[in-house]
């Protein structure tokens, strides 16, 4: 198939019109200087050359080209391709890669897409690679965060979801593979210059982006590519909920609800005051916690990539290419927090709707018995560099024998130790509280101070000074994260052309993997509770201009009803840091003195690792064709050794600072490492049959795998909630977790019922076995001092599970400029361990989308939206089936853009146009709870672009 000649590409962009003065200037004058000249220029040059420069191009072309892509594929797979050089219809690939069959994202700050899971399988089940290489993280895990590449540094991607023997392994839900372009894809001297500015109704703040390519080809023999991207972005996400603040009381009389122990830190709550659990107060629910806010960021990319291509003849080429980025994105929370813990005599008035606690009053005169508001100011320094370099060859040794080779090195290194914060300022004045659940993120909150402030009117009319909060909570904290991966390979391809057998490959691939964690905190040496309980300090008498921010943020939590604080104060941890410092050396109630050196970050061993992978795989396969059909059939073999080193330490006391404040004190760190090895034979087989010129059958049947998160293989743990009175040991993994593995089948009947159109159908089953989980165990021994009884939480692989499902996809590209596009997936998971069924984390029963487009002339234009159903993110979180849920989104953007000429465009973009949120709740079926709050707003961007 042929792709048509189209009208030129669509850029995505956007803005608002009430953008800064300069960047619209900037555009407005880039348009009218460069129309005439360039127009004036295509007048003098002859027909001849003008037409040398046409080419397939727009968002037409890239649905083409992706469905040719489709169609041609050995197995079931769906692409993206790009409009132009360098160009995608979305600014970033995760956001583009949902509008794929079976493909879903879920998203970070300022709604960006961030990760990406496919047939509803989360990130976990999904490997992405880089021109079949793969790419180092900067999570703790494998998964690659998609923020951190931005779209221009490649040309397309291929979500593979059947597998061969020839591909690499490590998926089970999918592979997408992100493909960079040739310089000989469009032969001669090609560039594109774009610039871009956009507002987000959130901020309120504008940012801007330049990106430029570069290609040129030297006859037939020698090319160069090369890119650039500069972008700064800034975003505001409000946030809001009860994140893991639920408290419920224990459940001794019902085993079967896996909740004997309860996870209330004061004592079970007692409405009727006896000072016993009674049966008709085991399961009672009631909020630990809830607080709500604003997240900004200020997010900043730099990327570089380049090709060079030498084809010294038809038989050799040599590519050497790579890319480095930087994704410079610090973010600054500032939220108010409550915590209204149950403890005898602190609740009155409590009011019970189906045994859930919805109206309470704190009343206490005791400091610490009373609810005290806090200010929270939580960081996150995040600055990841990641880069990928390699070079490999195409070589024809004879007719009948190819061979290529590659080797590359992919490294991503995020060093944030320390420099993350969560810190707490306490309100310290008697007042009365009440606290009213109203179905909503957050609930109705009333605190009236003893002086006759109230806090929601006060706060919105700056009643409230620094005097006004005494120190408590400062988590300095933050990772350094580093991931190198070497690989290399030799594959060979032996044209046979006899018995149906058309080529065989084989090929011999070796990847090293190191990845080490630094945890960088205050937490094992007690740091975040120094200035905390007896020994917190006035900030007033602090000084140096602590508080010193107050936040009424325009449109903030507007469509979330109930009647709470809307305005709210900040504080900067540096001024604060340096304040700290005024107080060394002087004498602290609780003994000894303050030391800002005491309580600064350290190294903690004990959520610190060191993992290395060692993975040697080989793989023979062999492609057969027929008269109307051709297949594949081949094995892989995977063998890899795993190293895994962490430290624990034993608890020696525990000390009482007050009610939910602890400190643990513990012995020097032990060193604890661990190996294990594992080999896997990964047979494949995919079968087409063309049933028609136009209609073909796709069946496809594997053995597949997707290893543990690089985390879960270190024997980790922690116990740092013992400091805020959770007694909960949580162990990160061990080294002997199995990979998940499965054994899956792919049917699908695909119609390309005319040109640039079609209609697909597809069934998979995937059977999973070793599917990891978390095991939670209440009451257990672990040594701690006294014979305390703690929670344990420890990663475990199930017995089994199943996914199961189908796709429709369908394309159609009007003769008129018109063309709609739309796919619909439906998934069923179940989940087993320990022979009880559960639902399988993190897979979404359904995803759709659904596009509109024109193009024709001089304007494009379209419009998408895709919707994630509402999914299980975590199961059994406060006893049996008591699982937290995400709600279904349906993200929508819009773009049109006008070719002013054959150099010049200028576009405009909406992205999230009916201000979607996510609101996940916490329920059993009965009983539904607001487990979280998350709304990006609405963005737009104008851009214009030049080619030459």
């Amino acid at each position: 198939m042929s792709p048509r000649l189209q009208p030129r590409p669509q850029d995505q962009a956007a803005a608002r019109f009430a953008l800064h003065p300069l960047t619209v200037a900037g555009l407005l004058a880039l348009a009218a200087f460069a129309a005439p000249a360039f127009a004036q220029d295509a007048a003098t040059k002859p027909e001849a050359e003008t037409l040398d420069r046409v080419e397939v191009t727009g968002t037409r072309a890239s649905l083409q080209k992706s469905l040719t892509l489709k169609r041609n594929a050995a197995g079931v797979q769906d692409s993206i391709s790009a409009t132009e050089l360098g160009r995608f219809p979305d600014n970033n690939v995760a956001d583009s890669l949902s509008h794929i069959t079976g493909v879903s994202i879920s998203r970070t700050a300022g709604g960006e897409g961030q990760k990406v899971s496919i047939r509803g399988l989360g990130p976990e089940y999904t490997i992405t690679t880089f021109n079949d290489r793969l790419l180092g993280t900067d999570s703790a895990g494998r998964y690659f965060a998609y923020d951190v590449l931005p779209a221009d540094v490649i040309s397309g991607a291929d979500v593979i979801k059947s597998t061969q023997a020839s591909i690499m392994e490590g998926a089970i839900g999918g592979l997408v593979n992100l493909r960079s372009a040739s310089p000989f894809d469009q032969k001669g001297q090609r560039g594109l210059l774009r610039l871009e500015a956009d507002r987000n109704q959130m901020s309120e703040l504008n940012g801007q982006k330049l990106s430029a390519t570069y290609s040129n080809t030297f006859g037939d023999q020698f090319g160069v590519l090369l890119g650039l991207v500069y972008a700064k972005r800034d975003v505001r996400t409000d946030t809001a909920g009860n994140d893991g603040g639920w408290s419920r009381n224990p459940i001794p009389s019902d085993p079967s609800q896996f909740w004997q122990w309860g996870n209330t830190w004061g004592g079970a709550i007692d409405p009727n005051g006896n000072g016993q659990l009674d049966l008709n107060e085991e399961g009672l629910i009631g909020p630990g916690q809830f607080r709500f806010g604003s997240i900004m960021e200020n997010k900043k990319r730099l990327a570089v990539s380049g090709k060079v291509e030498w084809r010294p003849s038809s038989d050799l080429k040599v590519v050497v290419d790579g890319f480095k980025t930087r994704l410079d994105s610090p973010q600054v929370g500032y939220q108010l927090s409550f915590y209204p813990l149950y403890a005898p005599g602190r609740w009155s008035n409590m009011k019970i709707t189906n045994g859930v606690v919805t109206d309470l009053t704190l009343a206490s005169t005791d400091p610490e018995m009373r609810l005290n508001p806090e200010l929270l100011n939580k960081t996150e320094y995040r600055v990841v560099d990641t880069a990928l370099y390699g070079v490999n060859a195409e070589w024809k040794l004879s007719p009948s024998l190819k061979v290529k080779g590659d080797l590359y090195e992919s490294t991503s290194k995020r060093h944030s130790g320390g420099n993350d914060s969560y810190v707490v300022l306490r309100m310290n004045q008697p007042n009365v509280t009440r606290i009213q659940l109203n179905g909503g993120a957050v609930p109705d909150v009333k605190t009236t101070f003893a002086d006759g402030r109230d806090l929601q009117t006060g706060l919105a009319q700056g009643l409230f000074k620094a005097s006004d909060f005494n120190t408590h909570y400062y988590s300095r904290a933050g990772d350094n994260i580093d991931d190198k991966i070497n690989g290399a390979k030799v594959d060979a391809e032996w044209s046979l052309d006899r018995f149906y057998i058309d080529k065989l490959k084989f090929g011999l691939n070796q990847t090293n993997r190191k990845k080490s964690r630094d945890l960088i905190n205050n937490a094992l040496n007690s740091g975040a509770d120094h200035y905390s309980g007896q020994n917190a300090i006035n900030v007033g008498a602090l000084g140096g201009n602590v508080i010193n921010q107050s936040f009424s943020p325009k449109g903030f939590l507007d469509d979330v009803g109930g009647n709470f604080p809307r305005s709210f104060l900040g504080f900067d941890v540096a001024n604060y840091a340096e304040a700290l410092k005024a107080w060394d050396g002087k004498p602290r109630p609780g003994g000894g003195v303050y030391s800002s050196t005491i309580s600064a970050p350290q190294w903690n061993p004990l959520q610190s690792y060191r993992v290395t992978e060692k993975t040697t795989t080989a793989f023979v396969q062999a492609d057969l064709s027929g008269e109307s059909w051709n297949a594949d059939v081949g094995v892989r073999f995977v063998r890899t050794k795993t190293t895994a080193q962490a430290w624990d330490a034993k608890i020696l006391d525990i000390i009482t600072n007050g009610p939910w404040n602890y400190q643990a004190v513990y012995a020097p760190p032990s060193t604890v490492q661990q190996e294990s090895t594992y080999n896997f034979a990964l047979p494949a087989f995919n079968f087409t049959y063309l049933l028609t010129n136009d209609l073909q059958l796709r069946l496809g049947a594997a053995k597949t795998m997707a290893r543990p998160a690089v985390d879960k293989l270190a024997p980790t743990n922690t116990t740092e909630g013992i400091s805020w009175g959770d007694f909960t040991q949580v162990y990160g993994g061990n080294a002997e977790l199995k990979p998940y593995s499965a054994r899956q089948v792919d049917a699908s009947l695909e119609w390309y019922y005319s040109k640039d159109s079609a209609l697909t159908f597809a069934v998979y089953q995937k059977n999973i076995k070793n599917q990891i989980t978390n095991l939670w165990l209440s009451g257990q021994d672990i040594g701690a001092p006294g014979g305390r009884l703690f929670n344990v939480q420890r990663p475990v692989n199930g017995d089994k599970a199943t996914a199961r499902g189908f796709e429709v996809g369908f394309q159609h590209l009007f003769d008129n400029g018109f063309g709609v596009r739309a796919q619909y997936t439906r998934n069923k998971s179940r989940a087993w361990v320990a022979d009880v069924e559960r639902p399988l984390e993190g897979i979404a029963p359904a995803t759709a989308s659904l596009g509109v487009l024109y193009e024709r002339g001089p304007w494009s234009m379209s419009a998408t939206a895709d919707r994630t159903d509402g999914f299980v993110t975590a199961t059994n979180v406060i006893g049996a089936n008591f699982n937290e849920t995400a709600n279904a989104v349906t993200w929508v953007t819009a773009q049109v853009a006008y070719e002013v000429n054959q150099w010049l465009r200028i576009s405009l973009e909406g992205n999230n146009l009916t201000d979607a949120v996510q609101a996940p709740k916490l329920g059993n079926g009965n009983v539904s709870l607001p487990n979280g709050y998350y709304r990006y707003g609405r963005a737009f961007t104008l851009g214009a672009s030049i080619k030459f």
